[in-house]
């Protein structure tokens, strides 16, 4: 059985007071709720430490993860931080190819992959993210985007680093524009991926991997998207900077 996951993607988002605050607040919901799934938080790398230290103190079971890290070890490679410095804060996540850092930055598969090999080795769990653009959904591309994007990444690892993979389905058409992907358009890519995993790795594998979904989950679709057979969890973004709405989803996915 697969367990959920509920990931909060705090992207470039709340300064220390804020940050702190939130993290506390999550840490408090969480002694206080008998919560059956797994939650993680991706904030600024800035604050992995500090969030590492406060659930320590509070023996809580929230995951904490970065939202990117290197591909390359160790050098000259001013302002990149290293899956090694991630792994030494605390942190047990890295978020790897977000459909902002595809775009905004331009990472290719060829870097993915050197990324997803960098968490590995350093004991992280890479949550990699695929998806496709609107123009690919309305040319019905979507099916070959997400292939490409897995068949010359991750689908590279061995079986058993691939079962320490999560995957993360981001339809970028649904993200931060107003469209939704409705929760049978979301099950649909879901099952395709497994699909994909199945015809790699094998059954097995495939109903074990962690598929989550990242296209805007909200309380208003959350329990409805997470219903769906094939969907394992959220990638949330502007949700997760609330504690109420946070919650809700959580409390959704039950």
């Amino acid at each position: 059985m697969r367990k959920t996951l509920i990931a909060g993607n705090w992207k470039m988002n709340l300064d220390w007071d804020e940050a702190m605050t939130l993290f506390a607040n999550l840490v408090k919901l969480e002694a206080e709720n008998h919560i059956n799934v797994e939650v993680a938080v991706f904030p600024p790398s800035t604050y992995l430490r500090h969030f590492y230290e406060l659930k320590k103190g509070r023996n809580s079971g929230l995951g904490i993860g970065a939202q990117d890290c290197s591909a390359h070890e160790s050098g000259a490679y001013t302002g990149e931080t290293a899956a090694s410095m991630i792994a030494s804060v605390g942190a047990q996540y890295i978020l790897v190819g977000h459909s902002e850092r595809r775009e905004y930055h331009n990472e290719s598969n060829h870097s993915l992959s050197d990324k997803v090999i960098q968490a590995l080795k350093y004991g992280l769990s890479p949550v990699f993210c695929c998806g496709e653009k609107l123009e690919d959904r309305e040319n019905e591309n979507q099916t070959f985007v997400i292939d490409n994007q897995l068949d010359s990444t991750i689908f590279n690892l061995s079986e058993e680093d691939f079962s320490k993979v999560i995957i993360a389905y981001e339809p970028v058409w649904a993200i931060g524009t107003g469209k939704t992907a409705s929760p049978e358009q979301a099950q649909e890519m879901h099952s395709f991926i497994r699909g994909l995993v199945q015809s790699r790795y094998g059954h097995d594998v495939a109903e074990k991997c962690r598929i989550l979904y990242g296209g805007s989950m909200k309380p208003s679709n959350a329990k409805e998207l997470l219903s769906q057979p094939d969907v394992d969890g959220g990638l949330i973004g502007g949700a997760s900077l609330s504690i109420k709405e946070f919650a809700q989803i959580i409390d959704s996915s039950v």
